[in-house]
């Protein structure tokens, strides 16, 4: 090629390695270049293009993207600059400023979107850009306000969350004046539309509110807390609703008396007025506040005249949808208070049929369960047993219709079936028809799965499952005796027999069926978003389904205890709801290590390990000592979770015996002296278990002032009544009477050889037997120890009671063992 063709062919490459620079492509760039100067060195535009692209090169990647886009209108230079900011990327002062003053001080920006994700992004990661946010607004809040609040919801938001930011702004004096203006600014945008149809002014009054309400709340007057409670509207978005109860709620806390009176002038002069879209207002902002207000909003409820007249109204407005959906979402919401379900009760329960039998969409599903909660003899005050007033409806009467709203495709009417029957499953019949329903059941486990995080059926459909599996509590005698007293004193009133549905056995039988409809793998596919309501639902259900032995196999098997697991260890607060949560999680945890070989349950080569289940149920018995609730102290955790801890114990490593020892060993001790029997039985038999360990002998056997003490304890309980606890305590000196330290122990001990000889003279031959090789270990046993101990079972006739145990039994096995004993002290 001539030196001709390689100038012009190196003019061309610089040219086009200009272009892709200035374009965000520096790489290809460089490399044509690079192509270039290798051809033509010396080529003045070729010298040039390498001048321009340095120059480039000093400006900030996020400068040459914001320009791009605001002078030339660069879609792809607008989204690569809004990932560039999204990838948190560290952004110099001097850049941020200068972007920030581009793409806000632009006007003609088309691409409105792009340059919302770009101002919040700013904002966001530069502490530059927060202050020159500020600034703009200092120097002119209005006309700031104006053109960041017209770019989008995100600009919206960080003029906000700036004016809640001391640090970005020159004093205080100066941002509180500016907030001041800020939240009047974001006040009449409301109050220009009506209703802010997506929500951006009322993010910003709901977050100023939520932060600074007491200085701003007098800024509300009557027209603009109209504005906030007509965006209360059913028929607005979830979130425009939920900024509005936000607002609603933080104008409450303060405005006092004022709030009230405007709420009330609000839902009776919009219910005057008798236009269906101002019904609709008026039933939504009533149906929004009463979980903010329940007194006030049920004191407007309850108003002499209001109930009487609303179903001849919503008669004369019974073409209108919307009139009657809202009305609906009013009453299921002051079904809150008592004295409105038996208001309803009294006044809509005939409307309410109508609409639940000939209504149309999801009306009828909402109607079902505003009858179930007005029939519900659970609700506080409620004195039905489930019977309408006029004998014409039944909670059972509602069942056939949650279900067929189950089984049908919307999401809205699968929400209404899953309320309504975590109302009418508290009736035991309906239990019953329930679990004997598969495929309903089927139905309800994939309503968990399919339910997004934080969803309300999720929670509905535990509370449902909770129902079915619930067991009555155990009630200790005195509370049993409190309850005989309150029936005599309630003359009126029949006293109440056992429900035979509601007995032990038909709760098993519902938790088998549960568990068979698949619920233990619906629990495990949703339990990484489960909320800490959810939470302790679920672990109640699966402290129920723990309680069948029966069933333990299969939970294990469909992966219950490593969720249990996974549960108690996920549940971190400090709250006693918390505290109880977790104490649950660890009991069922407890329950299914009971009867299972552990190390099925948590195989060795797979996570998490077995011994990760030891913290859990521990904590049992360190939480029952201490105590987390008042009232009647219920052993029955402790008592199972020894259970489980003896079968951990019962593993060939040891190392579980080694950890339950080094973590819990001074509360087992004191469980050793418990007053009850059970504790006590259950904890010997965790000792005797403990002998499979080095560590467990240890504690007993190395001669301390704390193994003798140990020792004489277990010596004590070898001689009280209990005859399983008797047998746990000699399977366990079986074991340490090899051991010249605990031989030592005994002989030193005033009873200590008078026990074990009763030992082997009980009436149960295990127990015989136990005391036997406990003899013979010592009597065998060599060394000063060996001979002492010898003369010490002489002087308590220990051959005569070893011939007496040979002469009277039949079994071959004690024959032997009493001979050889026989022998051992005769040498």
């Amino acid at each position: 090629m001539s030196n001709k063709e390689d100038e012009d062919r190196a003019v061309n490459l610089a040219a086009q390695a200009v272009q892709l620079v200035a374009s965000g492509r520096t790489e290809t760039g460089a490399r044509l270049l690079r192509e270039a100067a290798s051809l033509a060195p010396e080529n003045p535009k070729v010298k040039a293009a390498f001048l321009k692209i340095q120059s480039d090169d000093a400006i900030h990647l996020l400068q040459k993207l914001c320009r791009k886009f605001v002078l030339e209108q660069d879609e792809q230079a607008g989204k690569e600059a809004v990932e560039y900011l999204n990838r948190s990327a560290e952004v110099p002062g001097s850049v941020a400023k200068e972007c920030l003053d581009l793409v806000v001080g632009e006007r003609g920006i088309k691409l409105k979107e792009i340059q919302d994700g770009m101002v919040a992004g700013l904002v966001r990661e530069s502490v530059a850009a927060k202050s020159g946010l500020a600034k703009l607004l200092l120097e002119g809040s209005t006309a700031a306000f104006e053109q960041i609040y017209d770019i989008g919801d995100k600009s919206a938001n960080s003029i906000a969350e700036i004016v809640l930011q001391p640090s970005a702004w020159p004093s205080e004096s100066d941002r509180a004046k500016v907030e001041a203006d800020v939240f009047q600014l974001f006040l009449a945008k409301l109050l220009a539309v009506g209703h802010d149809d997506d929500g951006r002014a009322l993010k910003g009054i709901a977050r100023l509110l939520a932060t600074d309400a007491e200085k701003l709340h007098s800024f509300i007057d009557e027209d603009l807390f109209d504005a906030i409670l007509c965006s209360l509207d059913y028929r607005q978005p979830d979130e425009v609703r939920s900024q509005a109860t936000l607002a609603t709620a933080k104008y409450f806390e303060l405005s006092g008396e004022k709030g009230q009176v405007y709420l009330a002038k609000f839902i009776t002069g919009s219910i005057k007025k008798g236009h269906g879209e101002d019904l609709v207002l008026a039933f939504s902002a009533a149906a929004a506040v009463f979980p903010i207000v329940p007194a006030q909003a049920a004191a407007l409820f309850l108003t002499e005249g209001f109930l009487t007249t609303l179903i001849p109204l919503l008669d004369k407005k019974n073409k209108s949808v919307k009139v009657e959906q809202a009305a609906l979402n009013m009453l299921s919401a002051a079904c809150l208070d008592n004295a409105c379900r038996t208001a309803i009760k009294k006044h809509c329960l005939q409307w309410l049929r109508l609409v639940m039998n000939n209504g149309k969409e999801d009306r009828p599903g909402l109607a079902a369960v505003i009858l179930a909660k007005v029939l519900d003899h659970t609700f506080p005050g409620n004195d039905t047993r489930g019977k309408s007033e006029q004998g014409e409806i039944e909670v059972n009467d509602l069942v056939p219709m949650f279900k067929k709203l189950l089984a049908d495709s919307r999401e809205v009417n699968r929400q209404s079936s899953i309320e309504g029957l975590a109302y009418v499953s508290i009736q035991p019949t309906v239990k019953e028809e329930l679990v004997g329903d598969r495929l309903f059941l089927a139905r309800v486990m994939d309503c968990l799965k399919a339910g997004q995080p934080g969803a309300t059926t999720i929670f509905g459909a535990l509370t449902l499952i909770d129902h079915l599996t619930r067991y009555l509590p155990v009630l200790s005698e005195e509370q049993k005796k409190m309850n005989q007293l309150k029936a005599y004193a309630n003359a009126s009133k029949s006293a109440a027999k056992p429900e035979p549905l509601e007995e032990s056995t038909a709760v098993s039988k519902r938790c088998k069926a549960v568990v068979e409809a698949g619920a233990v793998p619906s629990f495990v596919a949703i339990g990484d978003h489960l909320s800490p309501a959810s939470t302790a639902v679920v672990v109640n259900i699966m402290l129920s389904l723990t309680q069948t032995p029966a069933l333990r196999g299969t939970i294990a098997q469909q992966g219950g205890a490593r969720f249990l697991l996974l549960k108690h260890t996920a549940i971190t607060g400090t709250s006693d709801a918390d505290k109880q949560a977790r104490r649950t999680a660890g009991h069922a945890l407890a329950r299914v290590l009971i009867s299972l070989d552990p190390t099925l349950v948590f195989p060795p080569a797979g996570s998490p390990p077995l011994t990760s289940a030891i913290r859990p149920i521990l904590s049992l018995l360190t939480e029952d000592q201490a105590g987390i609730s008042e009232g009647p102290r219920n052993l029955l955790p402790s008592f199972e979770a020894l259970l489980a801890l003896t079968n951990l114990a019962s593993t060939p490593s040891g190392e579980a015996t080694e950890i339950i020892i080094r973590q819990a060993l001074p509360i087992i001790e004191d469980l050793l002296l418990s007053n009850n029997p059970m504790i006590q039985r259950a904890t010997t038999e965790l000792i005797c278990n403990f002998m499979n360990s080095v560590a467990g002998i240890e504690i007993f056997a190395d001669e301390s002032k704390a193994a003798d003490r140990r020792l004489h304890i277990l010596l004590a309980l070898a001689d009280v009544d209990d005859a399983a606890t008797r047998k746990a305590a000699g399977g366990a000196l079986a074991t340490l009477t090899c051991y010249e330290g605990v031989v030592k122990g005994i002989t030193a001990k005033e009873r200590g050889m008078d026990i074990l000889l009763d030992l082997c003279t009980d009436e149960d031959q295990d127990i015989v037997h136990r005391g036997l090789v406990c003899i013979n270990n010592i009597a065998s046993m060599e060394g000063p120890a060996g001979e002492a101990a010898r003369k010490k079972l002489e002087d308590a006739k220990g051959i005569d009671s070893m011939t007496n145990v040979v002469e009277s039994t039949k079994d071959p096995n004690i024959r032997a063992l009493g001979r050889g004993a026989v022998h051992a002290l005769r040498g």
